[in-house]
Formats: structure tokens, sequence, C-alpha cells
């Protein structure tokens, strides 16, 4: 091997697997949601679906589950919670009556104005550890790893809502 060959890369250490470390931080991300946002009682994927509703008329159930990366029948499960504590509506779809349709309605747009604040504490938290350069560094690479990756997933995420404005 000369110099210009790349470093075949050991996977042998739990910690030199990106896999699991992503996967442990996901478990703490989720755990400093939690906690930040427990007087709300709600899941990261929950409040992902009211996000992605807030500045939105009205989408359809597999176009939220695109927008998240998650499957259609985890975001009906979400959708009909949601629906219940009175966040979100179901209006019936005019142009195709198979259509599942979600809007959020004004208890929804300030259920997610209440928690924005402690959601984003949570996201400070996690990140709080990272100088600014790093914390650019580690979101360029996240992204470019969720989009070359996208098709493995079981969800995947659709084009359109891989662009971001960074």
């Amino acid at each position: 091997m000369n110099e210009t060959t790349p470093k075949r890369r050991d996977f042998t250490s739990l910690w030199d697997r990106p896999g699991f470390l992503i996967r442990r931080l996901h478990q703490i991300h989720v755990a400093l949601f939690l906690e930040e946002c427990s007087e709300f009682n709600i899941t990261p994927v929950q409040f992902g679906v009211l996000t992605v509703l807030y500045d939105r008329e009205t989408l359809d159930q597999v176009t939220i589950a695109n927008q998240i990366g998650a499957d259609r029948n985890t975001v009906a499960d979400v959708i009909r919670r949601l629906e219940r504590r009175g966040l979100l509506e179901r209006p019936v779809s005019v142009a195709d009556k198979r259509a599942k349709l979600a809007r959020i309605t004004d208890e929804g747009h300030a259920f997610v104005e209440a928690v924005q604040p402690r959601m984003i504490e949570a996201q400070r938290r996690f990140t709080q550890p990272l100088e600014r350069e790093e914390y650019d560094i580690l979101m360029k690479l996240l992204r470019n790893l969720m989009q070359e990756n996208n098709e493995a997933s079981r969800a995947p995420m659709r084009p359109g809502v891989l662009q971001h404005d960074a």
C-alpha cells in the first residue's frame, strides 16, 4: 500500500463503528428531548410531524412520511394520536377520496410555538460540547451521510425533501 492508497477502516471495536455511535447519540438526543419537553407529552417523531405541517395548509399522509423519513403506518398512528389531542384535523380530500390528509389546528400551532423553545434547548444541550466550526462540520457530514445513504432506508425521504438551505 502506498501513501495515496486510502487506509482500510477497522470496525472491530464498537467505538470505531459509526452506526454504533450514531445509535448511541440518537438515544442521548431522545433522552434530552423527552427531558426538555416532558411537560408537553410529545415524542420527537410527533413533533416532527407537527413541524412539517406547521407552515403548510394540508398534506397527505404519504407526503408527511416522505418529509420525515418514516413509514406510512408510523405516520398514520402519529396523526391519529395528534388528532385525538386536537393538534391536527383530518379533512376529506376533494380531489382523491383515498388520500389521507392532515392539517394542523390553531391549537396545534400554539402547541408547536410552546414546545419550540424546549426543543431548541434540547438541541443546544446536545451540541453544546462542539465549537461552532465543529458543529458546522458535523452538520455537513451528517447531511452528506443521510443523502448518500437515503435509499438504503426502509422509509427513504424523497427528492426535494433532501435539499437543505445551508
